[in-house]
């Protein structure tokens, strides 16, 4: 429910309406349209197909929003690239140092 009361919140902001404008189009209070944008309250299908008709979209659409605006960005995925790659150079420079380490003990154990 919390990321159905996300998606009604994004909805609400993108057409800059405050609760109360949605709560009067819905004839609900302001507390409780608070309830569920912020997924305090299960909504009915009646409710979401009110919600969802006030937003101009199907009640699918207005579900599913979240997870279709998820999609990552190329940005995105090359600043995920760029930190995967110094981790990458991090990983590799710590197993030299293990190896370094590790034949300074062989030869210290050897040398007893």
């Amino acid at each position: 429910m919390k990321t159905l009361g996300h998606n009604i919140r994004t909805l609400r902001r993108q057409n800059n309406w405050n609760q109360g404008d949605v709560a009067q189009r819905l004839g609900i209070s302001i507390p409780a349209f608070s309830k569920i944008e912020t997924g305090m309250t299960d909504i009915n299908v009646s409710r979401l197909e009110q919600i969802a008709f006030i937003f101009g979209m199907s009640a699918v659409k207005l579900v599913s929003l979240h997870e279709s605006s998820q999609e990552p960005s190329a940005t995105d995925l090359e600043v995920f690239n760029k930190k995967l790659l110094g981790r990458e150079s991090e990983i590799i420079d710590l197993q030299k140092k293990v190896i370094e380490l590790f034949e300074e003990l062989r030869k210290s154990k050897g040398s007893v």
